[in-house]
């Protein structure tokens, strides 16, 4: 198993959310699983393995090619967040997860956003000319 303390937080975080998902879902109907629930399940794979992308990618000042790639895996993981967001509530609503787990999640989304943004602004910050 990987030492999660040298990972970013926010993969952490992502990894943490994802797993609450899995775990959530699988006592979803029946009737949804093949739906939205495996919808759901897809873009929380999918936030993991953009952040894992993104941080793959090596910057240097003045390469904007690679800081222009990096800056959009961290727009996809932003958008697959509210995507993930969206469906959970969609979820709550059909009566497929219940409203505590809803909060869990939507509260597991906010903190993975807010390390989103925050590793945006140190990216920037960092490779200001």
């Amino acid at each position: 198993m990987s030492d999660k303390t040298s990972e970013l937080a926010v993969i952490t975080k992502a990894k943490d959310l994802c797993s609450y998902i899995m775990t959530v879902t699988q006592k979803s109907p029946k009737h949804f699983r093949y739906s939205f629930v495996s919808r759901m399940q897809n873009i929380a794979l999918s936030i993991i393995e953009n952040l894992y992308r993104a941080n793959d990618i090596f910057l240097k000042k003045g390469d904007s090619i690679l800081i222009s790639h990096r800056r959009n895996k961290q727009r996809e993981v932003m958008t697959d967040l509210r995507i993930l967001g969206y469906f959970s509530l969609l979820a709550m609503e059909q009566k497929c997860i219940l409203p505590k787990q809803y909060q869990i999640i939507s509260e597991m989304i906010a903190d993975c956003v807010n390390l989103l943004v925050a590793w945006v602004a140190s990216d920037k910050r960092r490779l200001q000319p």
